[in-house]
């Protein structure tokens, strides 16, 4: 497969990438929304941030995506003693061929393909401030040497929605670093019937393994040749200023209850998410639809509440719906 697009490489790319999610569904019960939207994270090149109930399964969902992807996996517990180097790597002083010593790079978790920081709001401001290099550039710096992460590399952290005691919240530049943040919902009664099926008897699923890192290298390559019309980028513009309080056309459940919206980078990760959600769909070039559809994981993270906001607990998914239609009547 190629990076040019044509009919028959749209075509490739759908199908196989199709194939991954029956895979994955495959193991994992229910939650299909959460999986298509981890793979629009992974397949645009971005960082994703998972907010569930515990044991809803959102670590062994990301841990079933790297094997059918056959990525790299490390998990990190974040935990209020979680050091930056624990993370990152440190150098140790190891003997060396001449029998003097040196000092040698031994690298931390986060040089895998896809790392899972698991309740990463447990974790000091501190060691959350050793994953934006990481983030951000691809990279991290010990003792002033950088050191590349490998190749896709992709951050998936979880967040727990309701054991807040003893946690730090990430500062607004980390959480902007994010390109979506995904919302998991509890399982449905036969959800729950089925997870109780697969997950208690003696037969254990074996996934396979069905594309690789070149492969997820070659359609993040792949969805920037997808095209986006000027009415359509200018859409996208308009949702991204109706979400700020101070601008004439926002709705006015932000104006009263929202301190500030999403900046430049809301605007990027609503590109890049909707061409890839055009390419899973086998299309040349981006909707208004595919627009809606990834508003809520983009700006679900970026709006922020003022107390009036906090204190009615005012739901992000709503203002974000009061967003788009603002946006709609305008046109």
């Amino acid at each position: 497969m190629t990076t040019s697009l044509n009919e028959q490489s749209l075509v490739e790319i759908k199908q196989r990438i199709d194939s991954v999610k029956t895979e994955i569904s495959s193991f994992i019960v229910g939650q299909n929304d959460v999986i298509e939207q981890l793979l629009w994270g992974i397949f645009a090149g971005g960082h994703v941030l998972l907010e569930g109930l515990p044991g809803l399964g959102k670590t062994m969902l990301v841990r079933k995506i790297s094997e059918v992807m056959d990525l790299q996996f490390s998990r990190v517990q974040f935990t209020p003693d979680l050091m930056p180097t624990d993370i990152t790597g440190t150098n140790m002083i190891q003997p060396n061929e001449t029998g003097g010593q040196s000092f040698v790079f031994h690298p931390g978790p986060l040089f895998s393909n896809i790392v899972l920081a698991d309740e990463i709001n447990r974790a000091t401001p501190k060691t959350q401030s050793a994953l934006l290099e990481a983030m951000g550039e691809r990279t991290v710096t010990i003792m002033g040497e950088m050191h590349e992460l490998p190749q896709p590399f992709f951050v998936l952290a979880t967040q727990n929605p309701i054991e807040l005691e003893g946690t730090y919240p990430l500062p607004e530049a980390q959480m902007d670093r994010f390109v979506m943040k995904v919302d998991v919902s509890y399982p449905t009664r036969d959800e729950l019937k089925e997870i109780a099926v697969r997950t208690t008897g003696t037969h254990v699923l074996q996934l396979d393994k069905l594309v690789d890192g070149a492969f997820v290298v070659e359609v993040q390559q792949a969805a920037k040749h997808i095209l986006v019309a000027d009415q359509v980028l200018d859409y996208a513009v308009n949702v991204i200023t109706a979400s700020h309080p101070d601008d004439e056309h926002a709705p006015t459940s932000v104006k009263n209850y929202v301190r500030y919206g999403s900046g430049p980078r809301g605007l990027q990760s609503l590109i890049s998410l909707a061409k890839v959600r055009a390419l899973f769909d086998g299309r040349y070039n981006v909707s208004v639809g595919d627009i809606k559809k990834v508003a809520y994981p983009v700006l679900r993270h970026r709006l922020f509440l003022n107390f009036e906001g906090e204190a009615a607990e005012v739901s992000m998914n709503q203002l974000i719906a009061d967003v788009l239609t603002a946006v709609d009547e305008r046109a």
